[in-house]
């Protein structure tokens, strides 16, 4: 699957876009897979994140770097769901970066937003940096996609 044309449709524009938190898999240095919620921004060609230095995900992906990626929601029907997997990239930078600060303000009320962002910059000295470069991604609107199981057995059913 063409990562590059699936992140291109506006279905998938819009999930990048949203507030919605991205779902991160990797793998965990026990070897067990971790999810975890994540907020994210989009840079036209990367998935971008970041975090604490010292968390458990840092330490992980610098061990193994590839990962998977869901960005959906239900409600309001059909669902929307885009799937990426890909690798990440680490980069240890001074401060909150400015990528961070406007992913957290989609999530954080208007009226909260300025006095989150002062404790944010406050907080962090550094940060972790975590860009994923998508290889794979795939849209499922429900629509005109399916999963491809789902396809399968549909084309099974009509043929």
């Amino acid at each position: 699957m063409d990562a590059t044309a699936e992140l291109a449709k506006p279905i998938a524009q819009q999930l990048l876009g949203s507030n919605i938190p991205a779902r991160l898999a990797y793998d965990g240095l026990d070897g067990e897979p971790r999810v975890i919620p994540i907020g994210f921004w989009w840079d036209g060609e990367h998935l971008v994140m970041a975090t604490v230095p010292k968390s458990a995900k840092v330490a992980a992906l610098r061990r193994n770097p590839r990962v998977a990626i869901t960005i959906d929601y239900v409600d309001p029907w059909p669902p929307r769901v885009l799937l990426i997997r890909g690798t990440a990239h680490l980069e240890l930078v001074d401060g909150a970066p400015d990528g961070y600060i406007e992913a957290g303000r989609k999530t954080t009320p208007p009226a909260l937003a300025d006095s989150w962002e002062q404790g944010v910059r406050a907080l962090y000295e550094q940060m972790v940096v975590i860009t994923v470069t998508p290889d794979w991604a795939k849209l499922l609107d429900f629509e005109t996609t399916l999963p491809k199981a789902v396809e399968d057995l549909l084309a099974e059913r009509q043929g």
